[in-house]
């Protein structure tokens, strides 16, 4: 959404719990935090905006809260916290542009003042709504206190993100009400202290007992009711540990899953088999009597496994699912599973959870399985273990404040992947030369220097790891998964910037190597290309898909974005090196292009996977046709994904598709009308394709222009990213890269081109 005026808190409205202090808070757990046992918790309307700052230690992201006038006076404000925070910026207004490259410029004004120390861009990655819960749901029962100002703005947060007509939530911030957003989200409130007698939280429950109550959610909710003791782990369908013992050739062994759902059932399995439960407190047991339709003593809890309301289940379980669930309540479970086989499987799973704690310093994958293995520490370790302590400290890089309050991104951020578009936007605009650039573009390089990966992790084998030695994350080291883009855009960033006169060589060539060696592993059989890792089992695997409200979750896919980043960083690595991997590179590219091909659509775009959705993709796939020469007036291809972008350009010149296309899969329009993000990356396509024409690249041109505030930024509008077809998430920074990228682009081809 917009940019919006934050009202400040007065002076006078400020908690007055020790007023008289004078330490230097900057520690996010303080005397006045809400604790497993807390009598009371002290929740406000809102916190002083002017207090909050974000601090980047190196790419690692934590907000925090000065409460101490002095601390906050001795740490002032950035304009990027200022930003993220919807608090005035109070900038000039900059000249008015009269061409494509002067809106560049005064984007570029703008955008540099959000660049962190460390040489990235921040931002938050949210939109999922069962991410905050289960990292709420693990605080609380591992009993790791909550501050006040957190438990504030979550609750601001929740409130402003509820559905206006029913006050429900949803999966995503787009999304209708369902039992999971609503279940999840309601507990989430009850507990950082927001009563059960709220007229919110009355609506709320409302819309989640018309909806079945809590019996009627997905696997993933009723797992975390369970653990906190709300349900009763009967109801929650398998997770056996004893999985991650079959053999490495067994068709469904858990290494073959991906890596996402592997992870967070990995942790799942030894809390199920455990059946560990978190200690009783007076909000569990109201929470009993709030989120069921039916009287809480007399659930028939093992009848629900299975219930689900319709709006919550995106992918149905299959008879073959159910089938084996069944066999393994009735059969395996009561009479066949030995003691000993279930303790082994649960040491297995123990130590794949160390691993996976060891090779990220506790950062893990994502929020989900870096919840449920805080969980899992604690009820192995004991609460005052070290790995407790860690996952405590590293769960705070998950957080987010933005103007609506408190919320929990997707990763621990998006940093290397953003700095990657941002360089390339420059190339694209042809400003890499410009002095006036030059110190932000140097911090660019240096940031990703630091973060490339020198070395695969330890145990990769053991652990089933993927090599990832020379690449880069999405967020950065620490998490230390390589993606196939990921690695791409930032090695394409590297490059442009190594080759371009006046940047030192941070990178060296056997650096540059490394990253190659490691992007030629992501293809498939088929030619096209994954993400994390390469399919490891076919997509049969979907028989059995236990989340529900996911697709396409089980295994590794092969997406036309990552293959398409993938062939251009081949392609330009290839301009400068030509003589590494030759025939390797070249025989990649050829298949990597086939199958691009060949996944088109009858109407000529191409599905996108991590971008709302023919439009991401299909300027992605333009992208990579032209890397091989292949353009409107050569390629067939080409031409039909032109004519397909052409046929959704609206008649005020912009694009705007709805993220039920990626539910569908078929193009939907979105009812605020044309997006700027959306509209760049149509463009983009089209000019990549070399379509001839320029009126229809001028309208959208016009329009991105005139979306652009006197200042240079560009507001939030519609949301623009998704992962397992069904859920969406937010790149706010693609409103700066991709706009300028086609402004810079449509500069370059038309210089003398009139556009406003």
């Amino acid at each position: 959404m917009a940019r919006k005026k934050v009202v400040i808190a007065k002076a006078a409205a400020e908690p007055s719990l020790e007023k008289g202090s004078t330490r230097k808070r900057f520690s996010n757990v303080n005397s006045d935090t809400i604790g497993h046992n807390a009598k009371r918790t002290r929740i406000e309307d809102r916190t002083d905006y002017l207090r909050w700052r974000l601090r980047d230690d190196e790419s690692r992201h934590t907000w925090h809260y000065l409460e101490d006038d002095e601390a906050a006076k001795e740490w002032p404000q950035t304009h990027a916290d200022k930003y993220y925070l919807g608090l005035p910026l109070d900038l000039p207004d900059l000249p008015p542009p009269t061409t494509p490259l002067d809106s560049v410029r005064n984007g570029l004004t703008f955008f540099e003042k959000l660049q962190l120390p460390s040489g990235h861009w921040g931002c938050e990655y949210g939109g999922p709504m069962f991410l905050l819960p289960g990292l709420v749901v693990a605080w609380y029962v591992t009993k790791t206190p909550i501050p006040w100002y957190y438990a504030t703005e979550i609750k601001n947060y929740l409130f402003a993100r509820a559905n206006p007509d029913d006050g429900g939530w949803g999966l995503h911030i787009e999304g209708e009400s369902t039992v999971f957003g609503t279940a999840m989200n309601y507990t989430t409130l009850r507990l950082v202290g927001v009563d059960a007698d709220h007229p919110k939280m009355i609506k709320a429950r409302a819309t989640l007992h018309k909806l079945g109550g809590a019996t009627h959610g997905p696997h993933w909710a009723k797992f975390w009711l369970s653990v906190l003791g709300v349900t009763h782990w009967d109801i929650v369908n398998p997770v056996p540990p004893e999985l991650w013992l079959l053999p490495d050739w067994t068709p469904i062994s858990p290494w073959k899953w991906w890596i996402h759902l592997r992870q967070v059932f990995c942790s799942m399995g030894y809390l199920w088999s455990k059946k560990w439960v978190a200690e009783e407190t007076d909000t569990i047991r109201s929470l009993r009597k709030e989120l069921f339709v039916e009287d809480w003593d007399k659930i028939k809890w093992a009848a629900h496994r299975n219930t689900i309301n319709p709006l919550d289940n995106y992918h149905p379980k299959t008879w073959v699912l159910n089938s084996v669930n069944w066999l393994l309540v009735h059969i395996w479970n009561p009479y066949l599973r030995p003691k000993v086989l279930a303790e082994k499987a649960e040491a297995w799973v123990s130590e794949l959870i160390d691993m996976e704690d060891k090779n990220t310093d506790y950062a893990d994958l994502a929020p989900v399985n870096g919840a449920v293995n805080l969980v899992v520490c604690f009820a192995r370790d004991g609460p005052d273990a070290f790995s407790v302590k860690r996952h405590r400290e590293r769960s705070q890089e998950f957080l987010w404040v933005n103007q609506e309050g408190l919320l929990c991104n997707g990763t621990n951020g998006v940093q290397c992947w953003d700095t990657a578009f941002a360089i390339q936007t420059m190339q694209d605009a042809g400003l890499t030369e410009d002095p006036r650039w030059r110190p932000m573009l140097m911090k660019s390089l240096k940031y990703l220097d630091d973060q490339q990966m020198r070395e695969n992790v330890e145990d990769q084998a053991k652990c089933y790891r993927q090599q990832r030695k020379g690449g880069w994350a999405f967020s950065n080291k620490d998490q230390g998964y390589a993606v196939s883009d990921c690695v791409s855009e930032a090695l394409k960033a590297v490059i442009i910037l190594q080759k371009t006169p006046g940047f030192d060589t941070l990178i060296d060539d056997q650096r540059i190597f490394d990253a190659i060696d490691t992007l030629l592993t992501y293809q498939n059989p088929s030619g096209g290309c994954s993400s994390y890792e390469p399919q490891r089992a076919g997509t049969w695997m979907e028989m059995l898909n236990a989340a529900e409200v996911f697709g396409r979750i089980m295994v590794e896919y092969e997406y036309p974005e990552c293959t398409t980043a993938v062939v251009t960083a081949l392609s330009l690595f290839t301009k400068h090196w030509p003589e590494y991997r030759t025939k390797d590179i070249r025989l990649f590219v050829e298949r990597a292009v086939k199958w691009v091909k060949a996944v088109q659509y009858p109407h000529g775009g191409w599905y996108g996977a991590w971008g709302i959705c023919f439009t991401y993709a299909t300027m992605f796939a333009l992208e990579s046709l032209s890397s091989i020469g292949e353009t409107y007036e050569t390629s067939e291809h080409s031409k039909k994904g032109c004519d397909f972008l052409l046929s959704h350009q609206r008649d005020d010149g912009g694009w705007s598709e709805s993220y039920r296309a990626c539910e569908t899969n078929e193009y939907v329009e979105h009812p605020s009308g044309s997006q700027v993000v959306m509209t760049s990356w149509a463009l983009i396509g089209l000019m990549k394709a070399n379509y001839p024409h320029v009126e229809p690249l001028k309208k959208g041109i016009k329009l991105i222009m005139e979306r652009q505030q006197p200042n240079g930024e560009w507001l939030q509008e519609a949301i623009e990213g998704v992962f397992n077809k069904s859920c969406m998430i937010s790149y706010p920074n693609y409103k700066f890269t991709f706009t300028m990228k086609a402004l810079g682009m449509f500069a370059k081809r038309y210089p003398d081109e009139k556009v406003i």
